[in-house]
Order: structure tokens, then C-alpha cells, then sequence
């Protein structure tokens, strides 16, 4: 029975880690692909709309 508890345990961390992985990579993905895109059209920064006050701002890594 603890051989059992373990490997859930084991495995769950696995999972929670491997979600982790996934987020961290998707979120370097979309860096990459803005900085390709400002090389691309040779702009200096990309800029974002505040939702609460509308105002923009350069965008935040």
C-alpha cells in the first residue's frame, strides 16, 4: 500500500510539473513571436491597451 501512495504521489507531481513545463514554454513562445514580429516591421516595442484607464503601454515580459 505505500509502493501505491508513492507512485500517486509521484505521479502527480509529474503532472503538476509537466503543466508547468507547458505554461513556461507557451509563454516564451509568444515572447519569440512578438519579438520576430518588431523585427520584422523594425518597430521599437509593442504596445498594450490598459483595460481599466484604455491608455497604452509598452507591453511587459
Amino acid at each position: 500500500m505505500p509502493q501505491l501512495i508513492f507512485f500517486a504521489a509521484v505521479g502527480v507531481a509529474a503532472y503538476i510539473g509537466y503543466r508547468s513545463l507547458m505554461r513556461e514554454a507557451e509563454r516564451v513562445t509568444q515572447r519569440a513571436r512578438r519579438i520576430r514580429r518588431e523585427a520584422e516591421t523594425g518597430s521599437m516595442g509593442t504596445l498594450v491597451k490598459d483595460p481599466e484607464t484604455g491608455e497604452y503601454r509598452p507591453a511587459r515580459d
